[in-house]
């Protein structure tokens, strides 16, 4: 019997218009991917661009793969640089949906998706045609049709030139989300950290609004259920619910302050 590919849950969600809910594990732990997963949250994020493992390290990203894979949950990895090659290595090594921060111009978001693809836009991709993890080894069947047809290549829109260059870069071909930015968006605009300034406000509907009417999907931050729930009505679905250290730091919080000290 051939090895199948584990199937892209989050593409799949996408496309049936559906949302969904994920968390930011910076402690990059396998321990807590699987965790998530059997939780049942929809995806982890693991976010190279800040933090974690070198994106080189095959080893460590496999471990998260493993751990992800063996409970159905989907991991987002964002990549600390647009460079093709960083897509395709990536890919290779089994991830499913990547991201690319600080994009700019659509010509770099169109080479990167088509290094994402054996085939693009009705023309040759420029993905290597190799038996890398992603395809077990050269074991499984239809490896070329099934990448194609479920791996997400998106983009954080978090820069004002971003937001100049939005309709370019919401036109190419086979994009497969757009993940708005507030903090570096407030950053780019000159109100580093005001992510509820008019100005940043007025930036982050922009994308939002331009993404829902050319049809890409939308990801977020949520800022508390009812900010998410919000957000969930209002187009966008993909969600951050917090992250692994935010939400230990709430708990820990939360018992310290119940605790009565003795009753001293």
């Amino acid at each position: 019997m051939e090895p199948s590919q584990p199937a892209n849950d989050l593409a799949a969600t996408l496309d049936g218009g559906r949302v969904a809910l994920g968390v930011l594990d910076n402690t990059y732990s396998p321990t807590l991917v699987e965790f998530y997963g059997e939780l049942g949250v929809d995806f982890v994020w693991v976010d190279l661009e800040h933090g974690g493992p070198d994106p080189w390290d095959a080893t460590r990203i496999e471990h998260l793969l493993r751990a992800a894979e063996r409970t159905g949950i989907s991991l987002l990895v964002r990549l600390p640089d647009t460079d093709p090659t960083l897509v395709r290595k990536a890919l290779d090594l089994g991830v499913r949906n990547v991201f690319l921060p600080r994009v700019e111009a659509a010509a770099d978001v169109r080479d990167a998706v088509r290094s994402a693809r054996f085939r693009y836009d009705g023309d040759s991709g420029d993905r290597g045609l190799a038996s890398p993890r992603a395809s077990r080894w050269g074991l499984t069947d239809e490896y070329v049709a099934t990448e194609d047809s479920t791996t997400l290549v998106g983009v954080t829109v978090e820069t004002e030139a971003a937001i100049e260059r939005l309709d370019d870069i919401l036109a190419v071909p086979e994009l497969g989300f757009v993940f708005i930015g507030p903090f570096d968006l407030s950053v780019s605009l000159g109100h580093p950290g005001e992510i509820d300034h008019p100005t940043v406000q007025e930036a982050v509907e922009t994308i939002r609004s331009k993404a829902v009417d050319a049809g890409v999907p939308v990801g977020g931050l949520g800022f508390g259920m009812d900010d998410v729930n919000d957000k969930a009505a209002n187009g966008y679905q993909i969600l951050n619910l917090g992250s692994t250290t935010g939400a230990l730091e709430q708990t820990v919080t939360d018992w310290f302050d119940a605790y009565d000290h003795g009753g001293a």
